[in-house]
């Protein structure tokens, strides 16, 4: 990985631009390079190549989306506000990540404390004095604990994968959306159109989204009080709403504090998504930074 320290001004949402050599690498405006492929050597997010990987991610979504209903949603939020399933730190917890694969990514197969690593150095090589960044970064996909046996072992279609509202109509731009037609909220007259059950301009914070990592992970941060900025937990919360930041769906249920903060999303993301590479990172050099911050936003030990 080539990593380049010039810094982007904020609000000013990344831009992908040729580079011209033999790779054919991206660039970003902070100097990080994107590789052209992910590890499987297909484009990123790609839900139509052909692999054996690719069949399962399908068969994912499938069941995610016949099964993410309001009623589903509303019964795990309830369920898991509790907080009450361990007590550990934010490190401890990232270390737990090791036994855990992301069956709904077709561009990483590696145990996901690399990706954590990963995304969270390439934010800080570009934007040196936003450390709210890196460690959003570091505990963005913290919530795909809920895979192992001591926080529920919940199915992977209700923890990992793209997130979307539910409550209101599944816009065409979600992955895979010739499946929302199983879906029983899709034939409720309250559920099934443009601002079903919410308002316009209502902020997201009032909207359900379909349950899963992101919104555990944020739920964490919010009931144990942790000091992230807005923008942190914004990012925590919709990371995998790719229907709103890839193809700008949904933004007439955002008010205006969610604008300024999609441009943080925005610039996130990318390093969130393209830095998802086979170069590994020194876990125990950069270690005592990360418990820096880990102190500095958020409490010894947490409610999950």
């Amino acid at each position: 990985m080539t990593i380049l320290v010039d810094q982007p001004q904020f609000g000013i949402e990344v831009e992908e631009k040729k580079v011209p050599n033999s790779e054919k690498d991206l660039i970003l405006d902070g100097g990080f390079v994107l590789p052209h492929a992910n590890t499987f050597g297909h484009n990123f997010r790609d839900y139509d190549a052909e692999s054996e990987r690719q069949e399962g991610v399908e068969i994912f979504y499938k069941t995610n989306h016949i099964n993410q209903s309001y009623d589903f949603v509303k019964k795990m939020r309830e369920e898991y506000k509790k907080m009450d399933k361990v007590e550990m730190s934010i490190w401890e917890c990232c270390e737990l990540l090791n036994e855990v694969v992301d069956e709904s990514d077709p561009d990483l197969d590696e145990p996901q404390i690399e990706h954590l690593l990963q995304t969270a150095e390439a934010i800080r090589k570009d934007y040196p004095d936003e450390d709210w960044l890196h460690l959003t970064a570091l505990v963005h996909d913290l919530g795909k604990v809920l895979l192992l046996p001591s926080f529920g072992e919940l199915p992977q279609w209700a923890v990992v994968g793209d997130t979307y509202p539910v409550g209101c109509a599944f816009d065409e731009s979600i992955v895979h959306h010739k499946y929302f037609k199983e879906n029983s909220d899709s034939h409720n007259p309250a559920y099934n159109t443009k601002c079903g059950v919410y308002e316009e301009e209502c902020g997201l914070d009032n909207v359900m989204m379909s349950w899963g990592h992101d919104d555990y992970m944020y739920l964490v941060a919010k009931e144990n009080k942790s000091t992230l900025p807005s923008a942190g937990l914004f990012i925590i919360r919709y990371h995998s709403f790719y229907a709103l930041h890839r193809s700008g769906a949904y933004k007439h249920l955002m008010n205006e504090e969610d604008m300024e903060n999609l441009k943080w999303l925005q610039i996130f993301n990318k390093y969130d998504l393209y830095s998802k590479s086979k170069v590994r990172i020194d876990v125990e050099k950069v270690k005592p930074y990360y418990l820096s911050l880990i102190q500095k936003y958020f409490p010894a030990k947490l409610r999950w």
